[in-house]
């Protein structure tokens, strides 16, 4: 114990921009996903969708791809019976309120390209031929799909998915409205945006004796799929094993299992047998997707720009057999100060599959309208949009009647307007110009909710000085892998090299499927929690070598930096915390942990807990063609504590692009008259490309956060999309005087 062993101990690595910890793996090719696993005697299935989108098949001929050299089976409604999660519930299963979709449930055809048959054969190849033999008659049925023809047929749901908040009123919005001095109304409409990850939907089922499964599977939760597959298969878990350590892309697509999955295990229980099930991309577009949605805003205001009452009404599809809920115009209730609020959400069943979440569902789509419609009464009442806002903006949750645990937006709206430039902002429409192009410059608030939920951890510390931290949470790309790392390196004072994190194992310890931006606060802090576990043990076993220096020191009083324990009174006294291992003779040194506390509860639910962020967006408009393109983004986020910039500024990034493409490309051509998704492929479905990608520049605000949770974080994944297609919107109209209501804004809209 002596200081020729130490080094500098002011290292930390929360808030440092450390480069992905799984990057060479991904760069080099060497992840693997859950389509690329192989073993011997890999079979290969192949799905085929129905054509119609509703009505009953009348007839299935398999004998001509049976006859076919190597095809094991074709799997329909006709030879799958008896599954035991035909009879669960909804509670048991704990979906959607209704009836889950079920695969080969019966001949019923419930929506248009849902899963009929699945073929299995030796080889990919020999089973996408043999699907083509396959004969399937259909008898249809009358349909419905348009939302927009039967917006009177809504009805408001009484319960819904997990996190669901029926929308409550307040106060007299009608009458408020009615004496502004100044009011506007307009309806706004979007169509549906389908979940295009780079990475298909696939499991790998690998088939071992006794009906023992090791599944890999695309999804944002192990333990959901583990789950799904021992109910409907009636399997014990611990014969059941999944895994996905890699997941290229899922934005919430991955939050249910895909039926991928259903068929893969089925056909490998039946034929006893490793199976492999990946939808094509056309098939990516057979499930969710986020729903239509058609909204009516009515917004008042004095003469000086406060807010007298809001009317927000929101009317989205949900399927006939499940009823899928968002929280739309809730965001309407809480932005902005007013006392008198109307709110209303309705659904339409129609014959399509259910919707599903996807990037920030609900705000998203919510916040899109509203802050359109702030844009439209800032012109009405001739003062500038910004102004508009800071004239409204509240400290108090007006929803809630209670304080934020902490809100920073309005340094998001101070730091965006610098950066951005927006005091150069000429009021006028129509009023900038660059050559040919009409310039527009748009603005828009942004909030989400700061989540968390249950969470565990696993760490085992060794004599050689490493760590290893486990958890069964997913990394979809968002950096799980990395910055659990260093929240586990700095925690316990080890280099970032000595910590090893692993996730996407149902076997690990258990953790929420990742979505809603909760995975860095819920998992992150039982992360933090088992490391200071593991350095209270180290630093006890430090006490009790003979001749410690720490014998009448207490932890408080020591730095764990650099794989080291060094007095904070006496930097020469020090001991590397491998030594303390080997020296004790133990042969590691293993906690676990959840991230909830009663005391963290009860504090936590005193106030409102949220993101927030303030966006601004430049566009120019041809002005002869009506052509947009986005130039310029600022999006100034206030998220708590940063754990890694590089990451989350990477998480904004890909959210403002998001929504640059909700405002502009996304849109699942519907035909109603065929009740189907026409371009459903990349070649068809517009998303954009580099070249439709502007500068964007990303701005964390600081902001710090003792309620929250120990780390103060809140999470980026949803805030960084939020806000962007209405500031995009309100710019388009600043560039051209044309306010465009239905999205995405195309250029025959302009005209």
């Amino acid at each position: 114990m002596n200081a020729s062993n130490t080094t500098n101990t002011d290292t930390s690595y929360i808030g440092r921009p450390v480069n992905r910890v799984d990057g060479v793996l991904k760069v080099t090719g060497k992840a693997q996903y859950a389509g690329e696993y192989n073993t011997s005697g890999l079979l290969h299935g192949i799905v085929i969708c129905s054509p119609i989108p509703r009505g009953k098949i009348t007839s299935v001929s398999t004998s001509d791809a049976l006859k076919v050299k190597g095809v094991k089976k074709v799997f329909t409604h006709e030879n799958v019976k008896g599954l035991p999660w035909f009879d669960l519930s909804y509670k048991d299963m704990e979906l959607l309120p209704g009836s889950p979709f079920r695969p080969f449930y019966s001949n019923e055809i419930l929506f248009s390209q849902q899963p009929v048959a699945l073929v299995v054969a030796e080889s990919l190849e020999l089973a996408r031929y043999a699907s083509t033999l396959v004969r399937i008659q259909y008898e249809t049925a009358e349909f419905e799909t348009s939302l927009e023809r039967n917006l009177k047929k809504g009805f408001t749901p009484r319960r819904g998915k997990t996190g669901y908040e029926k929308p409550k009123s307040r106060g007299k919005a009608e009458r408020a409205l009615k004496k502004a001095d100044v009011k506007v109304e307009a309806a706004y409409f979007h169509g549906a945006e389908h979940h295009n990850p780079m990475e298909m939907f696939s499991s790998t089922v690998l088939y071992e004796n006794d009906d023992k499964l090791t599944i890999y599977d695309k999804t944002q939760g192990v333990l959901n799929s583990q789950s799904y597959v021992t109910r409907v298969f009636g399997l014990k878990s611990k014969n059941v094993r999944v895994l996905s350590p890699f997941v290229g892309g899922a934005f919430g697509s991955g939050l249910r299992p895909q039926y991928q999955l259903f068929m893969s295990v089925l056909a490998a229980l039946d034929l006893k047998q490793s199976v492999r099930v990946t939808l094509t991309r056309q098939q990516m577009f057979s499930f969710g997707h986020r729903p239509i949605t058609w909204q009516k805003l009515e917004l008042g205001a004095n003469k000086e720009g406060r807010l007298m009452g809001i009317s927000h009404t929101a009317i989205s599809e949900t399927s006939r057999f499940e009823t899928y809920t968002e929280n739309v115009v809730n965001w309407s209730g809480r932005l902005y100060e007013c006392e008198n609020v109307r709110l209303d959400y309705q659904l339409v069943p129609l014959d399509v599959n259910s919707p599903l979440d996807m990037r920030a569902p609900g705000a998203a789509t919510g916040v899109l309208a509203l802050e359109c419609a702030m844009d439209e009464l800032a012109y009405a009442l001739n003062i500038d949009p910004l102004e508009l806002r800071l004239k409204n903006y509240t400290e108090i949750d007006p929803a809630m009647k209670r304080a934020f645990s902490s809100k920073n937006l309005m340094d998001c709206y101070k730091q965006g307007a610098e950066h951005f430039g927006w005091e150069k902002r000429s009021y006028q429409p129509r009023s900038m110009k660059d050559g040919k192009h009409l310039i527009g410059w748009g603005m828009s608030s942004g909030m989400w909710d700061a989540m968390m939920m249950p969470a565990r951890a696993k760490a085992r510390l060794t004599p050689d000085g490493k760590l290893t931290v486990s958890s069964a949470t997913a990394d979809i790309g968002t950096g799980t892998y990395t910055i659990m790392t260093q929240i586990a390196a700095e925690t316990l004072g080890l280099p970032l090299n000595d910590v090893t994190f692993m996730l996407g194992d149902s076997s690990f310890v258990f953790a929420p499927f990742e979505g809603g931006s909760s995975t860095a606060a819920s998992v992150g802090t039982a992360v933090l929690y088992v490391c200071q576990n593991i350095k209270e043990e180290v630093f006890k076993l430090a006490q009790k070598i003979d001749g410690s220096p720490f014998h009448n020191t207490s932890i408080e009083k020591v730095v764990f930096a650099n794989g080291y324990i060094t007095s904070e009174d006496d930097p020469q006294q020090t001991i590397a915390i491998a030594e303390v291992l080997q020296r004790s003779g133990v042969k590691f040194i293993e906690e676990k942990s959840t991230d909830l506390k009663l005391k963290n509860l009860i504090k936590q639910g005193k106030y409102s807990r949220n993101t927030h962020s303030a966006v601004f967006v430049e566009v120019k408009v041809d002005e002869d063609l009506g052509m947009i393109s986005v130039t310029r983004v600022v999006s100034a986020v206030a998220a708590g504590t940063i754990i890694n910039p590089k990451t989350s500024r990477s998480q904004v990034l890909g959210g403002v692009i998001w929504g640059i493409s909700m405002a502009l490309h996304e849109d699942t051509f519907l035909d109603n008259n065929l009740g189907r998704f026409m371009n459903h492929d990349l070649a068809e479905y517009h998303i954009p490309v580099h070249a439709d990608n502007p500068e964007i520049e990303v701005i964390f605000v600081r902001e710090k956060d003792e309620i929250i949770n120990p780390l103060g974080v809140k999470g980026l994944g949803e805030i960084g999309i939020i806000g962007v297609a209405s500031a995009v919107a309100n710019a388009v109209f600043h560039a051209t005087g044309k306010r465009v209501r239905e999205f995405p804004i195309t250029l025959d809209k302009v005209f």
